[in-house]
């Protein structure tokens, strides 16, 4: 006599279907010492809502032919989340997050705002997750669904990616020093500026606006150069050009 799920919350509420034989006409399902609500009964079945409990119990269906032999019934307490990482990610979504914490082995869903993603589990400790793409930038609530309940208590931010609108000025010597000023959207969290690859040091000046000194060539050669802002909300590029000074 198969009984799904065979675990549920110690809150209670879970959904039991018992299946087997001559189960018609049944006028009690007990949870150990506790009656569950019977919502559904045919010959071959009995749907329940199961009540609050502990541990392993054991689950018997009572009609007027006797008591049925007991089944094993697993209480599961509510998931514990610990932290979360990373804590922040580009509003398109797409990006891999670990959450950490208990009971999380029976984890089905996790909750990004309004928007759910199905999680691999990888123990009872911890989780990975692809974000969901979020409606907006800014932060959602994380909650993480288990047999054993819904957690909530964590924060993710959904973060836009950035754009470049202006580098003034757009071009100086190989040998780099030249200051330069990108405007442009998302620059709060920046984390890198890069001059064909190289490494420049910047300044966050606003939301709007980085200043930026330009690295040297490699090679100390003129040319082109495109210049990446990464954020993380994602990246954005302009274009700068090295140029030779005059001689004499």
């Amino acid at each position: 006599m198969p009984i799904s799920p065979n675990q549920g919350s110690t809150g209670g509420g879970t959904v039991v279907t018992i299946t087997g034989t001559n189960l018609s006409g049944a006028s009690a399902v007990r949870f150990g010492t506790k009656l569950a609500t019977i919502t559904a009964n045919t010959p071959t079945s009995v749907t329940v809502t199961s009540p609050s409990g502990a541990g392993t119990v054991p689950v018997t269906v009572t009609t007027p032919g006797g008591t049925s032999n007991p089944l094993s019934f697993f209480y599961v307490g509510a998931p514990f989340k610990s932290n979360i990482s990373p804590t922040s990610g580009v509003t398109a979504g797409g990006d891999t997050v670990t959450i950490n914490g208990t009971g999380l082995s029976t984890a089905t869903s996790v909750h990004f705002g309004a928007a759910t993603a199905t999680p691999t589990v990888i123990s009872d400790a911890q989780l990975t997750v692809t974000a969901p793409a979020g409606a907006a930038a800014g932060p959602v609530g994380v909650s993480v669904t288990t047999a054993g309940g819904t957690n909530n208590g964590l924060t993710y931010t959904y973060v836009d990616g950035p754009t470049v609108t202006t580098l003034n000025p757009t071009s100086g010597p190989p040998t780099g020093g030249t200051a330069v000023t990108i405007t442009g959207t998302g620059f709060t969290t920046t984390q890198s500026v890069t001059f064909a690859g190289v490494p420049a040091p910047f300044t966050v000046v606003n939301d709007t606006t980085l200043a930026v000194v330009s690295p040297p060539t490699p090679d100390g050669q003129p040319g082109p150069a495109s210049v990446v802002v990464t954020t993380s909300g994602g990246t954005a590029a302009g274009d700068f050009t090295y140029v030779n000074g005059p001689g004499i």
